[in-house]
């Protein structure tokens, strides 16, 4: 049988197979726009990946608040992996996809942390402990306005490590921000927050991700990664912008939960949000 959706289905398939896809092992070439660099007093937005590659998958809240509200955006790459004779690698790549997106770059410690995962939190306290207080060092130094984190079941051990050694940080650091959590490997039960990137800042995202190369060889998310922001839109509008929502009109968003902590404990927050290209991202803050 032939009809027009053989030939959408068929179209889609080329572009998940393309084999010419350009991969960034450096910037060289590249026509990088010039990005004014953020006030001296800009708001922090922190975002803290169990791996690099996660910062451009979970990317779309810090893109849009650092290009379009004025927020300095800072990446925290908690962990560079467990294979050691890669982390030096993906450390080169994680600072090009940074650079690619005009984004600021903050190893924990040389290599990245390691071990990050419920089970140290459970039976090692003091590594725990240990791995807590860098991230606390560097949410007191930072003091973001925004930090932007794994949920607390998103399958994967170090996202889910990651979620807790945040949180666990805060704590410490007795610190009150926006926390805006993110899912990748399993959906969060209860998000609040549909936020749309436009092509080009999808595009862009994307790109960043094809810096991560050797990941993206093992496994090309990179052109999966838009049909998982459509797919974003359609869950989203149910489950964001509440039952039998009408359905957003743009095709890329991705999903998070956004609530307050309050120096102590994360806060219930009722507000849902669905935030168009055009409009203002700080709504989303509160």
């Amino acid at each position: 049988m032939s009809h027009a959706y053989l030939d959408l289905v068929q179209a889609h398939d080329a572009l998940l197979q393309k084999q010419d896809a350009p991969l960034y092992a450096s910037l060289d070439g590249l026509n990088l726009p010039a990005r004014a660099a953020p006030a001296a007093d800009a708001p922090v937005v922190m975002i803290f990946a169990p791996h690099p590659d996660d910062e451009c998958i979970i990317g779309a809240l810090p893109l849009r608040l650092g290009r379009e509200a004025g927020f300095r955006v800072v990446n925290v790459a908690v962990t560079q992996g467990s294979n050691l004779k890669r982390q030096p690698e993906r450390w080169v790549e994680v600072s090009n996809a940074c650079a690619l997106l005009g984004w600021e770059l903050q190893e924990t410690i040389p290599g990245g942390l390691m071990g990050v995962s419920p089970k140290t939190r459970a039976e090692d306290p003091v590594a725990w402990a240990e791995k807590v207080n860098v991230l606390a060092a560097l949410i007191e130094q930072y003091r973001p306005a925004v930090c932007v984190c794994p949920h607390d079941n998103d399958y994967h051990s170090a996202h889910i490590g990651t979620h807790y050694l945040v949180v666990d940080a805060l704590k410490q650091a007795g610190h009150a921000c926006t926390v805006a959590q993110s899912e990748f490997w399993r959906q969060m039960d209860a998000p609040n927050a549909l936020i749309a990137t436009s092509t080009s800042d999808t595009a862009d995202l994307i790109a960043a991700l094809a810096c991560h190369v050797e990941e993206v060889r093992r496994n090309p998310y990179h052109l999966r990664l838009p049909g998982w922001m459509a797919d974003n839109v359609r869950r989203g509008a149910e489950v964001c912008g509440g039952q039998g929502a009408a359905a957003p009109t743009f095709s890329f968003g991705t999903i998070y939960k956004v609530s307050r902590f309050d120096g102590g404990k994360l806060l219930e927050n009722p507000t849902k949000y669905t935030l168009t290209e055009g409009d203002d991202i700080k709504a989303v803050l509160g």
